[in-house]
Order: structure tokens, then C-alpha cells, then sequence
């Protein structure tokens, strides 16, 4: 613990399933109406529950007892209402609550601010790989739901084979994108959002890499719950960077080894089938088709 170092808040709704929490949690707080669902929460985390009955009554006052306790540390709060979209992370700068960026969400805002750049710089061909590999499991006809569809690109070919596509990416301007595109898509997190369904496939080229390892566990238990069929590709590396690459603005980008990889996926429900490697000029990719266990 930090003494110099205010205390990092994370707010979750009080009825989270699946936490994407993505750094080390000191302790759960819950109002009494969430109390299940932080159990349920701490239990994962290996940490302790405290229960305040008073969280709702007056939660500036509590969520200040808390971060006084916590100070350099993290902790989850779950069902407390600041009037921001949930999850947050918030911290108390002496003139109130702040609420503080993620990697992700820095990462959208580039994608946001440099959407048609993205889109001039990046290869034409859709990933002809991975949409063979989901090929060799689905029929045409199967319903995909795309995750982060960005350009739209794969989405294309996949429809040219014969599948039924939901376009769907968390960054507004890549929606609007497609939509002048005259395709239907719709905005959607994979980290925060409920991707609704039953699907026979999701497909996710290039985006899980944006996710940090607690994130990423939680989209995958999602997808579990969406489709008995996941198709993937993300980078093959060590650690974690940050890049101004092709955009001129930051990214956070999330490396994978196979092994932690395989379990990450055996631990969230899935059941590696084929896994592929492509080279390209930033990295080997690892192409990936998962069926739900």
C-alpha cells in the first residue's frame, strides 16, 4: 500500500457475471442487494467480501471510507450509482470523483479519432485463414455474430460464402462506417455489452489482442454463452506494448504464448480444435477455432 497514492476504485453493476477485472484487487465492497453477486466476485478474486448497508444510503461518504482504507491499492465496488456507465474506474482527485481511462478505452478513442486512416493503411483481403478455419466447422447459412468488425472487410467474405453476419464493433465510427457502406452493424463491447444470440459462430479477427488478460476471460465466457463455435486470431508474443503504429495515436495491444493461451480457453469453456500460424510484418498471428466444451 501507497499512503501518497489515492486508492483506485473499480464500479461494477450489481449484477455482474463475469468481472473483467484486469490488475490486482485488494478487497470486494457490496451494498446488501449485491451481496450474492460479490460473493460470488471475491470468491474468484481470492479476496475478502464486506458487506455496507449503508452504500446506497449515502455512498459518497462510504465510497470515501473506502478509498481512505485503500489508498494505492485497488478495490471493487459493486452497485453504486455515480451517475457513470458502468464499469468504471474512479478516483478522488480532492475536487471529486474522476473517473479514469482504461488501456481499452484509450485504445478506442484512437480508433475513433483515426477511423479512415485505420481503413487506408491496414491490407484489403479479409483473413482468409480464420474464415477457413470457421469454414471447416459451420455451414453456410450459420449465423455469426462478428466481434470488432471495424472496415467491415471479413464480414464481407464471410457473407460471400454464404453466412448470415451480425457487424458489430465497439467504436462509433466504424459503425457509421459500414452503415455507409449499406451494411446494417451495430455498436457493441465485447468487454461491457450482452452480445444476445443464440449464433452458430463468433468470429473475432484482431480484437482480443486489445484485452487484457482478466478482460479477455470474461469475453470469452460470453461467447461461450452466445455460440458453440469461436473463431480468433490474435498476436503470438510475450507481455504487453503500446503503439503508435499506422495511426499516429496509441494503442494498447495484449501478446499471447500458446500455452497460457490454451488454458485460458479450456478455464473459460472452449476446446481448441485447430490452431494456425501466419506471419505478417508486425508478428506471428495465431489463428484459432475453439468449440465450446
Amino acid at each position: 500500500m501507497n499512503l501518497m497514492c489515492p486508492a483506485r476504485i473499480l464500479l461494477l453493476p450489481g449484477d455482474v457475471q463475469d468481472a473483467a477485472v484486469g490488475e490486482r484487487v485488494a478487497q470486494v465492497y457490496a451494498g446488501p442487494f449485491e451481496a450474492a453477486a460479490g460473493a460470488r466476485l471475491a470468491d474468484r478474486l481470492g479476496v475478502r467480501l464486506t458487506v455496507v448497508p449503508e452504500l446506497t444510503q449515502r455512498p459518497d461518504a462510504e465510497l470515501q471510507s473506502i478509498a481512505d482504507l485503500h489508498r494505492g491499492e485497488t478495490v471493487v465496488v459493486l452497485g453504486l450509482d455515480l451517475g457513470l456507465r458502468l464499469p468504471a474506474i474512479v478516483e478522488h482527485t480532492g475536487d471529486g470523483w474522476t473517473r479514469i481511462a482504461s488501456d481499452n478505452e484509450v485504445t478506442l478513442a484512437s480508433y475513433e479519432q483515426a477511423a479512415g486512416k485505420f481503413r487506408d493503411s491496414i491490407p484489403t483481403d479479409p483473413n482468409n485463414l480464420l474464415i477457413d478455419l470457421l469454414a471447416d466447422r459451420v455451414a453456410p447459412g450459420g449465423r455469426v455474430l462478428e466481434l470488432g468488425s471495424g472496415t467491415g472487410k471479413d464480414a464481407i467474405e464471410l457473407e460471400s460464402r454464404g453466412y448470415v453476419v451480425r457487424r458489430t464493433d465497439a467504436t462509433q465510427a466504424f459503425v457509421e462506417m459500414m452503415r455507409s457502406d449499406g451494411y446494417a452493424a451495430d455498436r457493441l463491447n465485447a468487454i461491457t455489452d450482452d452480445y444476445g444470440g443464440p449464433y452458430d459462430a463468433v468470429y473475432a479477427s484482431a480484437v482480443f489482442l486489445h484485452f487484457d488478460r482478466a478482460q479477455l476471460d470474461g469475453v470469452l465466457r460470453k461467447a461461450a454463452r452466445a455460440a458453440p463455435v469461436l473463431a480468433f486470431a490474435t498476436r503470438e508474443g510475450k507481455g504487453e506494448e503500446w503503439s503508435n503504429r499506422h495511426l499516429d495515436l496509441p494503442r494498447h495491444f495484449v501478446l499471447w504464448q500458446e500455452a497460457p493461451l490454451r488454458d485460458l480457453l479450456a478455464a473459460t469453456g472452449w476446446s481448441v480444435r485447430r490452431l494456425e500460424r501466419g506471419d505478417s510484418r508486425i508478428g506471428t498471428w495465431l489463428q484459432i477455432l475453439a468449440v465450446r466444451a
